[in-house]
């Protein structure tokens, strides 16, 4: 099972849209997939049709509900969602005084025990705050979507050191997966300039794939879809199909592990 956190502190990057189409795109490639929306505007929980569910994952965060309990159906065959609502906003208040606050998440996937999944994906809030830090203490790898422009370049370097401080202090084994070009318009010697930059300056750790500009991705959340599903043939949907086999690559991981056949704590999901 693969953990990945889709990180940006910067708003425009093509954070949530990664998160929700790259999920989609997984599955459809036959992956058993898990999104958990951890930013509190929820609006990949919103993409997939889910409206403020309450307090499933806030509950988990700051109470002993079980991780399995926040776990909703989506309608794309073997992906599930963790629905965020607006209640994850006062969770930094609520575990001000806790310890070891931010493993809270990690503890209780690590404790399921059955874990389905190929792929978790977790589409992490714009800030830096205890939902974050669970996003990446919980994480194996992370996943950097970048908007194709300049200033976005600023940002990045800032955010792959918050990512190195977190990976030397609280989870060793995080490592970068990737940092995604987003937005990118080939129609344009800028999009261009900045795709040379950030493969000069971060050798080995940009994708191969790129997302480039295409207003059906922009227009697939109104009709509370992914891409894959909305428009199967455009570009976006294309170019996250070209992410999901990257990151699947040529020799698959370790399988997900078997559903017995004795009721799993999945079954009322």
């Amino acid at each position: 099972m693969r953990t990945i956190a889709i990180v940006n502190q910067k708003g425009g990057s093509g954070k949530t849209t990664t998160a929700v189409n790259l999920a989609a795109a997984l599955a459809e490639a036959g992956k058993k997939v898990l999104l958990i929306d951890l930013d509190p505007q929820g609006s990949a929980s919103l993409w997939y049709g889910f409206k403020d569910k309450g307090k499933a994952l806030y509950n988990v965060l700051t109470e002993d509900d079980k991780f399995e309990s926040a776990i909703e159906k989506t309608d794309i065959n073997d992906l599930h969602i963790i629905p965020a609502s607006v209640l994850l906003s006062g969770v930094e208040k609520a575990l001000a005084n806790e310890v070891a606050s931010e493993s809270i998440l990690k503890n209780k996937l690590e404790a399921l025990p059955v874990k389905p999944w190929d792929f978790v994906l977790i589409d992490c809030p714009p800030t830096l705050g205890i939902l974050s830090l669970n996003a990446l203490t919980m994480a194996k790898e992370v996943l950097v979507p970048v908007e194709a422009h300049v200033m976005a370049l600023h940002g990045l370097v800032q955010l792959l050191r918050t990512i190195n401080l977190v990976k030397q202090r609280l989870n060793p084994t995080l490592e970068i997966s990737g940092i995604l070009p987003c937005r990118v318009d080939y129609r344009t010697k800028h999009s261009q300039e900045v795709l040379d930059q950030l493969r000069a300056r971060f050798e080995g750790k940009v994708c191969t794939s790129v997302i480039r500009e295409n207003i059906r991705l922009a227009e697939a959340p109104l009709h509370l879809k992914p891409i894959t599903s909305y428009d199967t043939h455009c570009n976006g949907a294309q170019d996250y199909r070209k992410l999901a086999k990257e990151l699947i690559g040529p020799s698959e991981t370790k399988p997900a592990e078997p559903i017995p056949a004795a009721p799993s704590p999945l079954d009322s999901v």
